[in-house]
């Protein structure tokens, strides 16, 4: 399909704008809407063909029960957020159109989707999926066809554990009254890479990694299996046992 008309709402920063620059470079006109700038919901809906959403997790299922009512049935809606199983959903109920949840697995300092992974939730038609699948395939992309079910699933271990082990560590530091300057004189190659991670959760976009580990139905379980894991380390730890967590580590 060639120059397709593409609305994305939320796409003048963020990986919103990232996927704008993408499509607009794929030869596609492309319609960015905000808060107060760009298109009226109905415009975008009435001139685009594809509409994206991509605005902060809290705000995606207003923006999806406004947007969907106002999009015909050969139209499709796609989201681009962290967590599928709420928007998707909430997509499905709020309009005709065809819908495909995507959350792509890179950060904006990406220069191409090369050898990036996207996962895709294919959730209502097939009229759409295969140019989106191709147009992310033919540039490079390594994609993932699941359920929104799983796809949240997986994120709580990968996005869900990393981001909740990094709270933590930035936490202790923080109550450990150490200043940034002392610590570097002491600090190690992989110390110098957790910091590097803390300071991106701990800086200006704190709400996307709190959403993140409150909004995924599925931290419950996982919380409980990282608890039991730190109890066991913990009372090793009290006790000297350098040769339990040894054997800890080294167990299948």
């Amino acid at each position: 399909m060639k120059d397709l008309t593409i609305g994305i709402i939320g796409g003048r920063g963020g990986i919103g704008k990232w996927f704008a620059d993408f499509f607009a470079g794929e030869g596609h006109t492309v319609h960015v809407t905000g808060r107060s700038t760009g298109m009226s919901l109905p415009e975008l809906a009435a001139t685009c063909r594809i509409v994206i959403v991509s605005v902060p997790i809290a705000s995606t299922i207003d923006v999806i029960r406004d947007i969907g009512p106002l999009l015909p049935e050969e139209t499709l809606l796609m989201d681009l957020t962290s967590l599928k199983e709420e928007p998707v959903r909430a997509m499905l109920a709020a309009s005709r159109a065809e819908v495909i949840g995507c959350h792509p697995l890179f950060g904006l300092d990406a220069l191409s989707l090369a050898g990036q992974n996207i996962v895709l939730c294919p959730a209502r038609g097939d009229r759409w999926l295969d140019f989106i699948e191709g147009i992310f395939a033919k540039n490079g992309a390594r994609i993932t066809l699941t359920t929104p079910a799983e796809h949240d699933r997986m994120m709580a271990l990968i996005q869900g554990l990393t981001h909740l082990d990094t709270l933590l560590m930035g936490l202790v530091l923080r109550d450990s009254g150490m200043e940034p300057s002392e610590l570097a004189a002491f600090s190690t190659p992989v110390f110098r890479t957790k910091q590097a991670i803390i300071d991106k959760v701990f800086g200006p976009r704190p709400g996307l990694y709190a959403a993140l580990l409150a909004e995924n139905p599925n931290m419950p379980t996982l919380l409980e299996t990282f608890e039991r894991n730190f109890r066991v380390v913990k009372e090793m730890i009290l006790r000297g046992d350098a040769a339990g967590i040894e054997a800890m580590l080294k167990k299948p």
